[in-house]
Protein backbone atom coordinates (compact mmCIF):
# COMPACT_ATOMS: atom_id res chain seq x y z
CA UNK A 1 0.00 0.00 0.00
CA UNK A 2 2.63 2.29 0.77
CA UNK A 3 4.88 1.51 -2.40
CA UNK A 4 1.94 2.02 -4.29
CA UNK A 5 1.33 5.76 -2.66
CA UNK A 6 4.64 6.50 -3.34
CA UNK A 7 4.92 5.42 -6.99
CA UNK A 8 1.41 7.41 -7.70
CA UNK A 9 3.16 10.27 -5.90
CA UNK A 10 6.10 9.95 -8.66
CA UNK A 11 3.99 9.40 -11.45
CA UNK A 12 1.95 12.45 -10.20
CA UNK A 13 5.10 14.93 -9.94
CA UNK A 14 6.89 13.49 -12.73
CA UNK A 15 3.24 14.56 -15.29
CA UNK A 16 2.64 17.22 -13.09
CA UNK A 17 6.31 18.99 -14.48
CA UNK A 18 6.30 17.72 -17.62
CA UNK A 19 2.89 18.59 -18.64
CA UNK A 20 0.95 20.75 -16.14
CA UNK A 21 -2.15 19.11 -15.67
CA UNK A 22 -1.11 15.23 -16.80
CA UNK A 23 -0.63 15.20 -12.60
CA UNK A 24 -4.48 15.92 -11.75
CA UNK A 25 -5.74 13.68 -14.83
CA UNK A 26 -3.86 11.08 -13.42
CA UNK A 27 -5.05 11.50 -10.09
CA UNK A 28 -8.68 11.29 -11.39
CA UNK A 29 -7.80 8.20 -13.48
CA UNK A 30 -7.04 6.14 -10.21
CA UNK A 31 -11.07 6.11 -9.12
CA UNK A 32 -11.40 3.87 -12.20
CA UNK A 33 -10.65 0.00 -11.93
CA UNK A 34 -8.91 0.10 -15.64
CA UNK A 35 -6.56 2.88 -14.55
CA UNK A 36 -4.10 3.33 -17.68
CA UNK A 37 -7.05 2.65 -19.83
CA UNK A 38 -8.98 6.06 -18.25
CA UNK A 39 -5.54 8.03 -17.86
CA UNK A 40 -5.07 7.87 -21.88
CA UNK A 41 -9.02 8.75 -22.25
CA UNK A 42 -8.38 11.96 -20.31
CA UNK A 43 -5.28 13.38 -21.24
CA UNK A 44 -6.52 12.52 -24.62
CA UNK A 45 -9.89 14.43 -23.74
CA UNK A 46 -7.26 17.30 -22.72
CA UNK A 47 -5.62 17.59 -25.95
CA UNK A 48 -9.32 18.81 -26.76
CA UNK A 49 -10.39 21.05 -23.96
CA UNK A 50 -7.66 22.48 -23.14
CA UNK A 51 -7.13 24.81 -26.27
CA UNK A 52 -10.50 25.56 -25.69
CA UNK A 53 -10.60 26.57 -22.32
CA UNK A 54 -6.91 28.40 -22.08
CA UNK A 55 -8.35 31.76 -24.46
CA UNK A 56 -10.65 32.09 -21.56
CA UNK A 57 -7.97 32.44 -18.78
CA UNK A 58 -5.23 34.47 -21.34
CA UNK A 59 -3.47 32.06 -23.11
CA UNK A 60 -4.29 30.45 -27.09
CA UNK A 61 -2.52 27.22 -28.65
CA UNK A 62 -0.35 27.54 -31.12
CA UNK A 63 -1.13 24.32 -33.25
CA UNK A 64 0.89 21.35 -33.88
CA UNK A 65 -1.53 20.82 -37.36
CA UNK A 66 -1.54 23.97 -38.83
CA UNK A 67 1.25 23.71 -41.96
CA UNK A 68 1.87 27.67 -42.16
CA UNK A 69 5.31 29.59 -41.97
CA UNK A 70 5.54 28.63 -38.07
CA UNK A 71 5.77 25.39 -37.25
CA UNK A 72 6.84 22.93 -34.31
CA UNK A 73 10.11 20.72 -33.84
CA UNK A 74 8.26 18.41 -32.78
CA UNK A 75 4.81 17.45 -31.80
CA UNK A 76 6.13 16.11 -28.24
CA UNK A 77 5.44 19.90 -27.34
CA UNK A 78 1.80 20.35 -28.25
CA UNK A 79 1.31 16.61 -26.38
CA UNK A 80 3.15 18.43 -23.54
CA UNK A 81 1.02 21.01 -23.78
CA UNK A 82 3.96 23.05 -23.97
CA UNK A 83 2.84 25.45 -26.81
CA UNK A 84 0.72 28.20 -25.09
CA UNK A 85 1.37 31.86 -25.37
CA UNK A 86 -0.26 35.41 -24.84
CA UNK A 87 -2.84 36.33 -27.87
CA UNK A 88 0.14 39.49 -28.14
CA UNK A 89 2.76 37.15 -28.34
CA UNK A 90 1.41 34.36 -30.93
CA UNK A 91 0.50 37.54 -33.15
CA UNK A 92 4.38 38.07 -32.62
CA UNK A 93 5.65 35.01 -33.49
CA UNK A 94 3.12 35.01 -35.94
CA UNK A 95 4.25 38.25 -37.73
CA UNK A 96 8.12 37.47 -37.73
CA UNK A 97 7.62 34.16 -39.12
CA UNK A 98 5.99 35.81 -42.20
CA UNK A 99 8.28 38.38 -42.97
CA UNK A 100 10.98 35.59 -42.83
CA UNK A 101 9.23 33.61 -45.27
CA UNK A 102 8.38 36.86 -47.19
CA UNK A 103 11.89 37.52 -47.48
CA UNK A 104 12.83 34.05 -48.23
CA UNK A 105 10.08 32.26 -49.84
CA UNK A 106 8.98 28.72 -48.11
CA UNK A 107 11.11 29.05 -45.05
CA UNK A 108 9.43 27.66 -41.86
CA UNK A 109 10.37 29.50 -38.35
CA UNK A 110 10.35 26.20 -36.45
CA UNK A 111 9.22 27.32 -32.46
CA UNK A 112 10.51 24.93 -29.65
CA UNK A 113 9.23 25.24 -25.71
CA UNK A 114 6.68 28.36 -25.30
CA UNK A 115 4.58 28.07 -22.03
CA UNK A 116 2.13 26.03 -20.72
CA UNK A 117 -2.05 26.64 -20.93
CA UNK A 118 -2.61 27.75 -17.09
CA UNK A 119 -1.46 29.73 -14.18
CA UNK A 120 1.29 32.43 -13.93
CA UNK A 121 4.28 30.97 -11.77
CA UNK A 122 4.14 27.97 -12.78
CA UNK A 123 7.38 26.72 -14.02
CA UNK A 124 7.86 25.30 -17.42
CA UNK A 125 11.39 23.10 -16.68
CA UNK A 126 14.11 22.87 -17.45
CA UNK A 127 13.50 26.77 -18.27
CA UNK A 128 14.07 29.37 -16.11
CA UNK A 129 11.26 31.49 -17.02
CA UNK A 130 8.75 30.55 -19.74
CA UNK A 131 5.80 31.33 -16.64
CA UNK A 132 3.50 33.90 -18.21
CA UNK A 133 3.03 32.99 -21.28
CA UNK A 134 5.08 35.76 -22.91
CA UNK A 135 8.43 33.51 -23.70
CA UNK A 136 9.30 31.07 -26.40
CA UNK A 137 12.25 30.03 -27.94
CA UNK A 138 13.16 29.15 -31.60
CA UNK A 139 15.19 27.12 -33.52
CA UNK A 140 17.97 28.53 -35.47
CA UNK A 141 18.03 28.33 -39.13
CA UNK A 142 20.76 25.69 -40.38
CA UNK A 143 22.34 25.00 -43.48
CA UNK A 144 24.50 21.61 -44.98
CA UNK A 145 28.07 21.37 -45.08
CA UNK A 146 27.75 22.95 -48.94
CA UNK A 147 25.85 25.87 -47.69
CA UNK A 148 22.02 24.93 -48.61
CA UNK A 149 19.42 25.71 -46.73
CA UNK A 150 17.55 23.35 -44.87
CA UNK A 151 14.17 24.43 -44.35
CA UNK A 152 11.78 22.93 -40.86
CA UNK A 153 15.27 21.14 -39.92
CA UNK A 154 17.03 21.31 -36.63
CA UNK A 155 20.44 19.51 -35.22
CA UNK A 156 18.90 17.51 -32.88
CA UNK A 157 15.13 15.59 -32.99
CA UNK A 158 13.71 18.01 -30.33
CA UNK A 159 15.60 21.32 -31.36
CA UNK A 160 17.53 21.84 -28.33
CA UNK A 161 20.92 20.58 -26.81
CA UNK A 162 23.19 20.74 -30.19
CA UNK A 163 25.10 23.37 -29.16
CA UNK A 164 27.24 25.40 -31.82
CA UNK A 165 31.41 25.63 -30.74
CA UNK A 166 32.22 29.03 -29.61
CA UNK A 167 33.45 29.95 -25.85
CA UNK A 168 31.39 31.87 -23.75
CA UNK A 169 33.69 32.83 -20.45
CA UNK A 170 31.62 30.82 -17.44
CA UNK A 171 33.37 29.91 -14.45
CA UNK A 172 32.23 26.73 -12.74
CA UNK A 173 28.82 27.86 -10.64
CA UNK A 174 26.29 25.40 -8.28
CA UNK A 175 23.76 25.47 -8.59
CA UNK A 176 23.43 25.67 -12.71
CA UNK A 177 21.54 24.68 -15.66
CA UNK A 178 24.48 25.65 -17.86
CA UNK A 179 25.18 22.35 -19.27
CA UNK A 180 27.55 21.11 -22.22
CA UNK A 181 26.53 17.92 -22.87
CA UNK A 182 29.81 16.96 -24.60
CA UNK A 183 28.71 13.30 -24.55
CA UNK A 184 26.12 13.85 -26.99
CA UNK A 185 27.50 16.28 -29.72
CA UNK A 186 28.96 13.83 -31.76
CA UNK A 187 25.44 12.37 -32.43
CA UNK A 188 24.48 15.41 -33.91
CA UNK A 189 24.62 16.78 -37.70
CA UNK A 190 27.21 19.44 -38.02
CA UNK A 191 25.44 21.80 -40.45
CA UNK A 192 26.58 25.30 -39.77
CA UNK A 193 24.20 27.96 -38.90
CA UNK A 194 22.42 29.79 -42.00
CA UNK A 195 23.38 33.35 -41.78
CA UNK A 196 21.00 35.41 -43.96
CA UNK A 197 18.00 33.69 -42.20
CA UNK A 198 19.15 33.66 -38.60
CA UNK A 199 20.52 36.70 -39.01
CA UNK A 200 17.26 38.63 -40.52
CA UNK A 201 14.80 36.27 -37.64
CA UNK A 202 16.96 38.21 -35.13
CA UNK A 203 17.10 41.23 -36.73
CA UNK A 204 12.97 41.31 -37.26
CA UNK A 205 12.28 40.75 -33.29
CA UNK A 206 15.27 43.61 -32.51
CA UNK A 207 12.89 46.16 -34.49
CA UNK A 208 9.70 44.97 -32.99
CA UNK A 209 8.52 47.37 -30.17
CA UNK A 210 6.50 44.39 -28.87
CA UNK A 211 10.02 42.34 -27.95
CA UNK A 212 11.49 43.63 -24.83
CA UNK A 213 14.96 40.94 -24.78
CA UNK A 214 16.16 38.04 -27.01
CA UNK A 215 18.99 36.08 -25.59
CA UNK A 216 20.80 34.81 -28.13
CA UNK A 217 25.01 33.75 -26.78
CA UNK A 218 27.76 36.12 -27.24
CA UNK A 219 29.63 34.56 -29.46
CA UNK A 220 27.05 33.82 -32.01
CA UNK A 221 25.69 37.34 -31.67
CA UNK A 222 29.72 37.81 -32.95
CA UNK A 223 29.65 35.38 -36.01
CA UNK A 224 26.33 37.03 -37.16
CA UNK A 225 27.85 40.37 -36.89
CA UNK A 226 24.46 41.58 -34.18
CA UNK A 227 24.76 44.28 -31.81
CA UNK A 228 21.82 45.64 -30.03
CA UNK A 229 20.36 46.48 -26.41
CA UNK A 230 17.66 43.97 -26.81
CA UNK A 231 20.20 41.13 -27.80
CA UNK A 232 20.99 39.96 -24.08
CA UNK A 233 23.07 37.54 -22.28
CA UNK A 234 21.01 34.82 -20.56
CA UNK A 235 23.35 34.27 -17.48
CA UNK A 236 25.41 31.78 -16.55
CA UNK A 237 23.41 30.09 -14.34
CA UNK A 238 21.04 29.72 -17.09
CA UNK A 239 20.95 26.93 -20.05
CA UNK A 240 22.91 27.84 -23.36
CA UNK A 241 21.43 29.72 -25.88
CA UNK A 242 23.56 28.48 -28.99
CA UNK A 243 20.78 25.84 -29.28
CA UNK A 244 17.78 28.27 -29.76
CA UNK A 245 17.11 31.80 -29.50
CA UNK A 246 14.89 33.05 -26.29
CA UNK A 247 12.72 36.17 -26.64
CA UNK A 248 9.97 37.62 -24.77
CA UNK A 249 7.79 40.21 -24.58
Amino acid sequence: MVLRIVLSSIVFLVLTLLTQIGGVLWLLSLVFRQKMLAFIALYAASLVVVPQVAPLLGRVQISCLEKSSLEFASPMYCLLHRNYVTPELKDVLTDTSQKTADAFPNTVTVVLDANFPFWDGFPLLPHLSHNDGEKVDLAYFYADEKGKFLNRSTKSPIGYFAFEQGHTHCEPQWPTLRWDMEGIQSYFPTWPLEPRRNRFLIQTLMNDQRVSKIFVEPHLLEKLDLSHPKLRFQGCRAARHDDHIHFQL
